[in-house]
């Protein structure tokens, strides 16, 4: 068994955060069953290149372990079919702009009133609450007003925005996050809830100790690069074949480092306070001595010595490393179109109930008919009709 066997999630959600979402439940266990336009469905399946067999690879990377059902439900046919759906359910997840599900009657309070035990996950740009709430957000504005963008980058160059949408998949995983402790909440109280997850928030709580730095000391943090604000030296260097990082993390470390490197461990550097204050110094003194030996050297001469390091690597080398195979990190599924599929795997490892990578993303639609015959007993013929009513 994993987790959440047994449990149904009706997803109404598009784009990323809330795919990233239900798709952590499904790796979970749940039973995820994601409603979509009929003829377009998610806008993910329209992002590329790259495609296979049709098939967006964005849409790929997030849909796992789902199944499709199209449904419009502004119909009144199709509303009533969604009703139902929602009447079987444990959890909705939705994030459509904050007052649409209220128009569309299904909002938190008008579903938990017929539905006291449904958990109703909401994530939005800015919230339910607060002065913004109507705004709309996305993950480029959110990197930018959460203040992370003004952190990422070189100090001379313009702020750099991350090279994966990471607030969508933040707002993902505190959303899945909050789905589980409310479902474990609900196994004590008998009743559900509502979480309301906003990205600015998910971004605020990601700036952690540069936010903690900041309350301190009353200072705007600045964009230091590959550098760290509070640990000398941790950051990238270039040997005399490409970069990797140096991650010294505390004085034994660096006396380690010093030792490795045939740097003399002068005592204006003994401590981490010194090497931060001086760092200017320090920098140059570190860099040019790595210059001189491969990258390969030095990481297996540190790593022996207890000095973390790692080579910057690309999705070549990357994927290459056994390390991933050993840990089930490239999962291989059977795709309805495109025949064997690569997909990430599972990062969180349970040693008696673990998740697994189960099911292909689904095809558009490609589980209307069985969800409608047998999670509704709705008849072949009914189901026609509502294919020729563009219904489903």
């Amino acid at each position: 068994m994993a987790p959440l066997d047994g449990l149904t999630v009706l997803d109404l959600t598009r784009v990323l955060s809330g795919p990233y979402c239900t798709m952590l439940l499904a790796d979970m266990g749940a039973r995820v069953i994601k409603v979509e336009q009929p003829g377009k469905g998610d806008d993910t399946r329209a992002w590329g290149p790259p495609f296979l067999e049709g098939e967006s690879a964005y849409f790929l990377s997030i849909n796992r372990n789902k199944e499709s059902v199209t449904l419009d439900f502004k119909q009144p046919e199709g509303r009533a079919l969604l009703d139902r759906l929602i009447a079987n359910a444990d959890v909705l997840v939705e994030n459509f702009r904050p007052g649409i599900m209220t128009k569309l009657g299904l909002d938190y309070a008008t579903l938990s009133a017929k539905h006291p035990r449904l958990v109703y996950c909401s994530i939005s740009g800015f919230g339910h609450t607060g002065p913004r709430s109507t705004q709309p957000g996305y993950d480029a504005i959110m990197q930018a007003e959460g203040g992370l963008m003004s952190i990422t980058g070189a100090a001379d160059n313009p702020p750099v925005r991350l090279g994966v949408a990471i607030v969508d998949i933040v707002s993902g995983m505190f959303a899945a996050y909050g789905v589980a402790m409310a479902l474990l909440a609900r196994e004590r109280t008998g009743r559900g809830q509502e979480v309301d997850l906003a990205m600015l928030d998910a971004t605020v709580a990601l700036l952690t100790y540069q936010a903690g730095n900041y309350f301190a000391s009353g200072t705007v943090p600045a964009r230091l690069g590959n550098r760290h604000p509070s640990i000398v030296p941790y950051e990238t260097f270039t040997a005399s074949d490409g970069d990797f990082v140096l991650a010294v993390g505390n004085d034994e470390q660096w006396r380690r480092f010093c030792a490795v490197a045939g740097l003399p461990d002068e005592g204006r550097f003994t401590t981490n306070r010194q090497r931060v204050s001086d760092y200017d110094a320090l920098r140059p003194f570190v860099a040019d001595q790595l210059r001189t030996r491969s990258r390969q050297h030095w990481i297996e001469a540190l790593t022996k010595a207890g000095v973390p390091c790692g080579s910057v690597r690309n999705f070549d080398e990357l994927f290459a490393d056994p390390q991933l195979d050993a840990r089930d990190m490239i999962a291989m599924v059977e795709h309805a179109t495109i025949g064997p599929l690569k997909a990430l795997g599972i990062p969180v490892k349970l040693s008696d109930t673990p998740g697994a990578v189960r099911t292909p993303p689904p095809t558009l639609g490609q589980h209307t008919d069985a969800v409608l015959r047998h999670d509704l007993g709705i008849t072949a013929d009914a189901i026609a009709a509502l294919r020729r009513q563009q219904v489903i």
